[in-house]
């Protein structure tokens, strides 16, 4: 397979997956760790996640431009402060995950186990959560919940970033949309200084001709243009549908990984 249609399939699948609770880290790595894909380094899988950011910007431009033109009102610097706060929260816990030298994992398992575990935690929060409608007020408790489901995603590929946080936030009793809402505006910068960091580390330890930047390029591209589709529509889906449907798969594919490699598959 030509190496820039084996980006562009991983770019659709970042783009896809990067804002549906279901892991886009997740769903880079098996391919690649099956050997479906050919293997692209950590910088390239961490990168083009930045793409999706594009894709947040575009849908939520009336809404980022709103907090722009209300810098004065105390409801949106609050909400500016709790969107910094969680993202501040991250990156100090971020920093130490890199120093303990934490990396994507090598092997399917611990992919195939984060995601069937973190579907039947879907599961639970929706029973726990059923029949409440919630409230749209971010709390500082539930920055702190946020930051660190961040944080477990980030340790535990096949957690999902978006997952985790929208599912943290609705444990707190966080109406749907203004969860997912807040887990897409933190996702702005979260992921904008993860790539960064990795583009600087890059550089630093191998200069501009360790990576094929046109094709890291390429997939965040492509990256940005499928999750434009995604987060337009999971926008709609979450005014009147819960995440089970996802849950069922997450534990399908978690449980299908585990028998596929237990039948002693690569």
């Amino acid at each position: 397979m030509p190496d820039w249609l084996s980006v562009i399939f991983l770019g659709i699948i970042e783009g896809v997956t990067e804002f549906l609770p279901i892991s886009s880290t997740g769903h880079l790595l098996i391919p690649q760790t099956l050997g479906w894909l050919p293997a692209k380094s950590d910088l390239f899988n961490v990168v083009i996640q930045s793409g999706a950011v594009l894709a947040v910007l575009a849908v939520f431009t009336q809404k980022l431009k709103h907090m722009a033109m209300t810098l004065n009102s105390p409801e949106t610097r609050d909400y500016l402060a709790k969107l910094g706060g969680a993202f501040l929260l991250t990156a100090i816990g971020g920093l130490i995950i890199k120093k303990l030298g934490l990396k994507l994992p090598e092997t399917v398992q611990p992919v195939a186990w984060a995601t069937l575990i973190g579907g039947l935690i879907i599961f639970w929060l929706e029973r726990v959560y059923r029949g409440k409608t919630g409230t749209s007020e971010i709390t500082w408790v539930v920055v702190a919940a946020v930051a660190a489901s961040q944080l477990l995603a980030a340790v535990f590929p096949g957690t999902s970033r978006s997952g985790a946080s929208i599912m943290m936030a609705m444990a707190f009793s966080i109406a749907r949309p203004a969860a997912t809402e807040f887990s897409f505006l933190l996702g702005i910068p979260t992921l904008m200084a993860a790539g960064g960091l990795k583009i600087i580390s890059e550089i630093k330890d191998h200069g501009l001709g360790g990576e094929d930047w046109s094709m890291v390029a390429l997939g965040t591209l492509v990256s940005a243009i499928s999750a434009f589709v995604v987060v337009k529509w999971l926008i709609h889906f979450v005014q009147s549908h819960t995440f089970n449907g996802f849950a069922v798969y997450r534990v399908f594919l978690g449980a299908g990984l585990l028998i596929y490699v237990a039948l002693g598959n690569p």
